[in-house]
């Protein structure tokens, strides 16, 4: 066991010869949006993120769904598998099958297995003073998916907030190989801050974060402004304190979207600051038009600050 759960990576890695070791993860959760087939592809994607922030590449998955069949037929289980499965064609993963379970509520989800050399593999460990760090996808998509559920969303922006989500990160994750990034780790159910935690923590250093640098999904900003925080963006506050210092100066608006919850969130790299600039470039170049610099990482002292 190369990497197991000392330090919360994103996938475990196992060790099979000198060259080559298998990562591994799985990943379940009920909707976060109305269409299903939408809602397959971003599971699937989601669980694809955690072998591909280790620097992974995903070799084969399997799905796994709790469904109602009684309640709601097939025809929506037919268009999450068929989401789930185009991810997986353009991931160029294989489909092997799979397992479901009769459920009262919709869940759904893939076990994924990558490969990755040992001695290649992106830990959230590893982050150094002096690096700065970039962020691939925009934040805000709790507070959209929240307002969802309440009825209080234009279908103009779940849609911007759906096809975010669906994106692949194996752009990111090829860019932040050439780059030689320190550490990575995918932003996604415990928030910015939270994951950031869980990195600096583990690398013994500091990040500091610019709230006015973080990127927001401009269709989720109203939602942002009106606090639509789900139950799990309440958690990430309730365990950010004593951990996360946000300074006074701090908007509300930017102590929302640090701790808002992500589903198919983007990596949070540490990058050496020589390489931050062109490694924005081919994030960029690679389809990521979201990704930038957010901050930097200090020496070891408050894990995680913004200012």
């Amino acid at each position: 066991m190369l990497v197991g759960v000392e330090t919360l990576d994103d996938a475990g890695v196992v060790k099979v010869r000198d060259d080559l070791a298998l990562v591994q993860t799985i990943d379940i959760f009920p909707p976060v949006v109305d269409d299903p087939y939408w809602f397959g592809r971003i599971a699937a994607a989601n669980s694809l993120s955690d072998i591909w922030a280790m620097g992974g590449t995903p070799v084969a998955a399997v799905n796994f769904v709790g469904y109602p069949l009684g309640k709601l037929g097939g025809e929506p289980l037919r268009q999450i598998l068929q989401g789930s499965f185009d991810a997986i064609e353009e991931a160029g993963c294989a489909m092997a099958g799979g397992h479901s379970i009769q459920d009262e509520e919709v869940k759904f989800g893939l076990g994924v297995v990558g490969t990755i050399h040992p001695d290649r593999i992106v830990r959230n460990a590893g982050a150094r003073a002096g690096d700065r760090l970039v962020l691939t996808k925009p934040l805000g998509i709790g507070c959209l998916t929240t307002a969802l559920k309440a009825g209080a969303v234009e279908p103009a922006h779940i849609d911007a907030a759906q096809r975010v989500m669906a994106r692949l990160n194996r752009n990111a994750c090829e860019a932040m190989l050439r780059a030689g990034v320190h550490a990575a780790t995918d932003v996604t159910g415990f928030g910015l801050v939270g994951h950031a935690y869980e990195m600096a923590a583990s690398s013994g250093v500091s990040f500091r974060f610019r709230a006015a640098d973080l990127p927001v999904l401009e269709e989720a900003r109203p939602y942002v402004q009106d606090r639509y925080s789900c139950g799990g963006s309440k958690r990430n506050v309730a365990f950010a304190q004593g951990r996360v210092e946000i300074a006074p100066s701090v908007s509300d608006f930017h102590r929302v979207l640090a701790h808002d919850v992500q589903t198919s969130g983007g990596l949070l790299m540490a990058v050496p600051a020589e390489r931050c600039k062109g490694l924005l470039e081919d994030l960029r170049k690679g389809g990521d038009p979201y990704a930038r610099e957010v901050g930097d990482v200090l020496p070891q002292g408050p894990s995680v600050v913004v200012t």
